[in-house]
Parts: structure tokens; sequence; C-alpha cells
């Protein structure tokens, strides 16, 4: 488990863990001289009575003084407890009043308040204090935490705070491992004989030893050399962990890495400078927070300046909630469910805090209602109600590879969550898309209805694809479309050929006066065999112009009636079954299964210049398979090419 002190400058939180744990976590002579603390200080003790010895009781030590709490928000990402110190000589302070903001903001619900340097003051004035204490964490997320009088220097009260940590963090059964690995970095530096070496609380996942990460936002990927956790060697560290990773790689500099970084799994490098998320404003603000102020963003150990855009309104009143976006300056790690702390431009005063919704938050439309029924869903708090939240309100479905990243969920989780939500899925791999059932059903339904409510000639080749999608409402996306209409087709539903989809069974007729052409072109082409006429020859046979000739031959083969090999030549189905049946036999009759080009220009007779062509078009339609010289047949000739009777 791990602890974070909180509190106002001088009220003893350094004193209070070395009494806790022996430990002094000022580290910088800046801090011995000065005799406060600057930056973070860390401590780690086993947890006593842990019969097998292996959980650790770790302290991050944070400044109080204002000027440094930038520092201390850097601390104290992915903590488990709080430990607000209050001097019972000073009763609560100015810092004791932010920093339990910034932990209430943070949604930090676990907690303990220490009432220190009782030694100095009568115990009249410690109930005072502790009364005080109550009253301020009442309407906080540490209400009802327990509240222990204590003496650093003289040892009254120790002895039963150390017991009440150690007893809450043997029952602390920690967090589950899950998603992709994810470390808010608070400091770097270079060891010798080791390298650099990154430290921080790991949010997500796990990580061990030969790993690769990727120092996100940069994305300088690297390789895990050895792990620590609460100061422990260890082959694995996991989420909630507070670790020191030894990286390495080749672009990989002590410079390179930083306070603000973050080490995660190359799947979750995803940098961002727009997030749209849920802010809560401190109720003791003067004035609303209005739409695109300036402020500091802190997010995991980053400090990024940027603006607030408000998504539903103009502004945030003291004490209220809204929409926002968080436009920044540089960009940042961050996935759904990431907390966050605003402060104003100057970095003096806490203003605000809240949860991200979408990092991958779009520029345009952000305050479209369609968006902002997008954030309504994602304000789910598990995954899964999200998801089917985002279902129910999507018209166009929810691109599932998009959802995966935002939440960070890994195969295994992904897996449970597609299982968990009813959907049908659309697309490849990493280009899905998610839809209601019944949404689906109903998108196909309207497609049918709307084929069979058109008014087609016996001539007309159907009704144009996009024609279609259009008539739909709302239009499905390209891909959905395309994606719907195979469905449709594959069921036998709807009729589709060469752009263009009919009712199921209909067949289109050439008009009259292409059926008389198709006659006299149908004779030459059929008299050729397996080496029809070419257009030029066609057109000096039938005394027509050679434009008029192709034109009408891609009307014939929209229609299923020719096929376009090459360039200047149309085949009816008949030659191109039997030319693909000499392939069939050629492989066949090969000890390596395999043929040349002359082979086949030799048992078809139809010359080398053609030859090439046909080879080339069955290549392109995957009835062979070229290897330099060599060709080999890559499925049966029926399956492509069925013998045809070529009647119109």
């Amino acid at each position: 488990m791990i602890v974070a002190t909180a509190g106002h400058i001088d009220h003893g939180k350094t004193s209070l863990v070395k009494a806790l744990t022996g430990i002094d976590t000022d580290r910088l002579p800046e801090e011995k001289a000065r005799g406060m603390s600057i930056d973070l200080g860390f401590a780690y003790v086993p947890v006593e009575g842990d019969a097998e010895g292996g959980s650790v009781l770790g302290f991050v030590d944070v400044p109080g003084h204002d000027r440094f709490i930038a520092n201390m928000l850097a601390g104290i990402a992915g903590i488990d407890h709080a430990l607000l110190a209050i001097a019972a000589d000073d009763g609560p302070m100015p810092q004791t009043v932010e920093h339990l903001a910034i932990l209430d903001l943070l949604g930090v619900a676990h907690g303990t308040i220490a009432i220190t340097k009782i030694d100095r003051v009568s115990p009249e004035r410690v109930s005072e204090v502790t009364a005080a204490a109550l009253a301020l964490i009442d309407a906080s997320s540490l209400t009802g935490s327990p509240v222990f009088p204590v003496s650093a220097t003289g040892g009254e009260g120790i002895a039963a705070l150390r017991a009440h940590l150690h007893a809450v963090a043997g029952h602390w059964t920690g967090r589950a491992a899950k998603g992709r690995f994810r470390l808010a970095i608070d400091r770097s530096f270079v060891m010798t004989g080791s390298g650099v070496v990154v430290t921080g609380s790991a949010l997500s996942g796990s990580v061990a030893v030969d790993d690769g990460l990727v120092v996100s936002p940069a994305g300088i990927a690297l390789r895990v050399r050895a792990v620590r956790a609460q100061n422990r060697v260890v082959r694995r560290g996991v989420a909630g962990d507070r670790l020191a990773v030894n990286i390495a790689g080749p672009d990989l500099s002590r410079d390179a890495v930083g306070r603000g970084d973050w080490l995660v799994a190359a799947e979750a490098h995803r940098p961002t400078v727009r997030l749209d998320a849920r802010l809560r404003l401190l109720a003791g603000e003067q004035r609303p927070l209005a739409h695109w102020t300036p402020v500091h963003v802190h997010l995991g150990a980053a400090d990024v300046t940027g603006r607030i855009a408000v998504l539903d309104g103009r502004r945030v009143e003291p004490g209220g909630t809204a929409l926002v976006q968080l436009v920044l300056d540089r960009a940042v790690a961050a996935v759904r469910g990431d907390s966050f702390i605003l402060r104003d431009r100057t970095s003096r005063r806490t203003l605000a805090g809240g949860t991200v919704l979408d990092p991958e938050a779009p520029a345009r439309g952000r305050r479209r209602a369609e968006r902002l029924g997008v954030l309504a869903a994602l304000e789910r708090p598990e995954p899964d109600a999200a998801l089917a939240a985002l279902l129910e309100a999507s018209t166009q479905g929810v691109d599932l590879g998009w959802f995966a990243r935002i939440v960070n969920a890994d195969t295994a989780q992904l897996a449970d969550l597609w299982r968990a939500v009813p959907m049908v899925r659309v697309g490849g791999a990493g280009a899905e898309i998610g839809f209601l059932p019944q949404r689906w059903a109903a998108m196909g339904e309207a497609a049918v209805a709307a084929i069979a409510a058109g008014a087609f000639r016996d001539d007309a080749r159907g009704l144009r694809d996009e024609t279609l999608r259009q008539q739909l409402d709302p239009s499905p996306q390209r891909a959905v479309f395309e994606y719907l209409l195979s469905a449709l087709a594959a069921e036998g539903r709807i009729a589709r050929a060469a752009g263009f989809v009919r009712p199921a069974g209909s067949r289109p007729r050439l008009s009259e006066r292409d059926a008389d052409l198709w006659q006299r072109v149908e004779a030459l082409l059929l008299a050729g065999g397996v080496r029809p006429p070419s257009l030029g020859e066609l057109a000096a046979a039938l005394a027509l112009p050679l434009d008029r000739i192709e034109r009408f031959l891609l009307r014939a083969a929209a229609l299923g009636l020719v096929t376009r090999v090459a360039k200047n030549r149309f085949f009816p189905a008949v030659a191109l079954s039997e030319l693909a049946q000499i392939a069939e036999k050629l492989a066949g009759a090969a000890t390596d299964g395999g043929f040349e080009a002359r082979d086949f220009r030799d048992q078809a007779g139809i010359g080398r210049n053609l030859t090439i062509e046909v080879l080339e078009f069955f290549d392109a339609q995957g009835l062979t398979r070229r290897d330099g010289d060599r060709r080999w047949l890559a499925q049966p000739a029926a399956r492509l090419f069925p013998p045809a009777d070529g009647s119109p």
C-alpha cells in the first residue's frame, strides 16, 4: 500500500514519516539546510504481521509549501491512502485546505488524519484542533477518516498510528494488474553501471525484465533491464506499485526522459493534446470558470499549460460540474478514468479537478448533441456499461478500436468485454465497428425495402450503391455500408454487380437495341473460341465506331455477359472457363504443380501477348500464383470460372 503525506508546511510530515519508518525522506542538501521539504521523498518498510513477508508499506512524502504544489501533485498519482498532517499549534492552514481539496478532487477515498506536535500544546487545544480537522474533512472524500494525535519528537501516539497504518496495509487487496502497462514518471536519473532509471507509480498493467516499452509522449522505444518495487528487486511490477525501472534503448538518454513523461506499453502510446472530461470547480472559488480560461493541467506527474473549453455552456459555476475539453499546449499520455487537477495560469491556486472521459477528443463538433451523448455514455463507471450506452446512443456504430484504446484494455479484457456486450461487429481487425443487433438488423431491412421499392426497367442494372447509401436514414459510413451489402448478398436477400444492387432473384436484361447488337457480338466472340476478337476487330467486322463497341461491351460486362480481361479484349464466360481449365490441367500434370507461360501458350494456342494478358488476369483474380517464371494453381478453376451458357 502506498501512502502520501499531505498538509501545510512545517506541520511535521517528514518528521512523522521518520518516526513511523526510521527513514529521513529529505534527500536533497538544500532540504537539509533549510529544514523544509522541496521535492518528493520516499520511505518503505515491511508490513508488520505479514507472515509471508512480501508486503510493503510505502510512503511518499510531499512538500507543503505553496511554491511546491506542482511537486506535491507529481507524487500523488496512483496513491492508495492519504496521511493528512495538521499541527496542533497552528490548526488547519491554507495548504491544509488546498492539499485536502486536491485529494478530494482526485477522489482519494482512504485516509488517516494525524494531529501533530501535540507535545507543544494543551490537551484542550488538541481536542479543539481535532474537532476542526473532523469538520474540515466532513464534506470531502476523506470523511470518516480516523484521527490520531501524535508527537514525532516525543513519540506519543506514534505506536498507535503505526499499528493502524500497518493494519490497513495488511488488509489492502491492491489493484488488479489489468490493462496495458502505464507508469507516471516523477523522477529520472542515471545510475553508474546501470544507465537510466525512472521512478513513479504504476497505474495499470504489469512490467517485467526484458519487456519492450515506450517513453510517451516522445515515442522513444526501449527495453526494461531491471525492476524494483517498493525498493525491492522484483521480476515483475504491477499496478499500484511504486517502481524504479532501469531502461535502455538506442535513442534513450538522461535528457530524453523526465518528470511528467510516461513509461507505457507500445499499444498505450497515444499522445494527445485534446481531452474531453468531466470537471468540478471548487466551491470556494470567487467567480465562475469561463470558457477558454488559461490553466495549468496536472495529470499523472505532468504539469502542462492549456485552456479549458466548456462544452455544455459558457462557464462553470463555483461548486458546479461541467463537461469540458482540455486543449493543451503540448502532448500528454492519458486514458479514460485518469484524474487531473487544474491550477490558475500563475500556478498559485488550485481551481478544479476532474476525470478524463475521452483522450482522443475531436477538434470539431465538440459541442454537438451527438458528441455530448457520447461523453454521457463514457461517464458510466464500468467499461461494459459505457460500451452498452455508446451502442445505444450511436446510429453510426461504435469504433471498437477507439474504445479499446481509450479504456486501455488488454487482449484478455477486450475478449471479455466483447462477450459481455451484445453487438454485431463488422469490419477487419483493428477497424471493427460495433452495432446494436437490432439496429444492424433494422439497417438491413431498410436497405432491402429501398431496393425493392425501386422501379427498375428491364434493361436497368439496378440502384447504384451510393444512391442507396444516401437514401438510408441515417446514411451509414461507406465501410459499414459495404459490409452491410456484402452480408445481405451473402444471405441471398439482394443481388449485387459492378456497383449496382437489385432485388434478390431479379436479373437485368439488355435493352431491345442492345439485345440486337448482342446477338451479333456474341456470335463473333463465341466464334473466336479461347481467342475472342479484339475491340478493333469487332468494330471492323460490325462496321461500327470503336468507342461505341467499347461502351456496349462495358454495359454487357456490368450485366455479367462478358469480362474485360485486357484493355482491348472482352471474353465470354465460356472462353474464360476453358482457359482456366487449361491452367488447371497444366498444373496437375507437372511434378511440382507449376507451369510457365510458354506451356500455357502452346496448350491454348493463343499467342504470346494474349497469353501474358490472360495469365496476369488469372493472377489478379486469385486463380494462379506467380513466382518468377512459374505459376501454381491457387484454387480450383470451377470455383472462379464455372461453365456458363453466355445467354443474355
